[in-house]
């Protein structure tokens, strides 16, 4: 896998009790569209972004790319999940090279509120962990989005510093699977 080292990409479909985690696929393009123009999705990254530039731009199979899973509810995609390495000129890192993996997510505003995030980020996380032991995963979002900080914290993450950029004060929490020996 290009970006988290030696993991075959993709995995097969990650089934959770409501849910599906996979590759994407043609009959997700009218959701992926969808999800980059919607306003309320935009708030806090950056922006929504024009719907007939979308319509133009994305690809007939869009976000076909190692680390970036679809959700499925019921056949249909609700979001998205990418699990990638931060890159080492972005502020604040976890390690000293940098290169951490980072957690991302972008749900449409239908899925939001029942829990659909966090079973869906835990069954990445959980993934993440078997294909890379004792790796951590950072996550960062602006402090204002508390359905993100809330996010963050049901899944373990724990606050490792804040700072400012893009204008807006970032939370960046660290989640690892090994538990440390005390």
């Amino acid at each position: 896998m290009t970006g988290l080292g030696l993991v075959a990409w993709p995995p097969a479909p990650i089934r959770t009790g409501r849910l599906v985690l996979r590759e994407s696929e043609a009959r997700d393009r009218a959701a992926f569209i969808e999800l980059f123009a919607s306003p309320e999705v935009g708030t806090y990254v950056g922006g929504a972004r024009p719907r007939d530039g979308l319509e133009r731009s994305t690809p007939e199979v869009p976000g076909r790319r190692p680390g970036l899973f679809v959700i499925e509810l019921d056949g249909a995609m609700i979001g998205t999940i990418e699990l990638n390495r931060r890159d080492a000129h972005r502020r604040s890192h976890v390690r000293p090279d940098a290169g951490e993996a980072e957690l991302g997510y972008m749900f449409l505003p239908e899925a939001w509120g029942r829990g659909y995030a966090a079973e869906a980020c835990a069954a990445a996380l959980g993934w993440f962990a078997d294909a890379l032991p004792g790796e951590p995963v950072v996550l960062c979002t602006q402090t204002a989005n508390d359905r993100s900080m809330r996010l963050a914290a049901k899944l373990g993450f724990t606050e490792v510093q804040l700072f400012e950029e893009w204008g807006a004060e970032q939370w960046m929490g660290v989640w690892s699977s090994v538990t440390p020996s005390g």
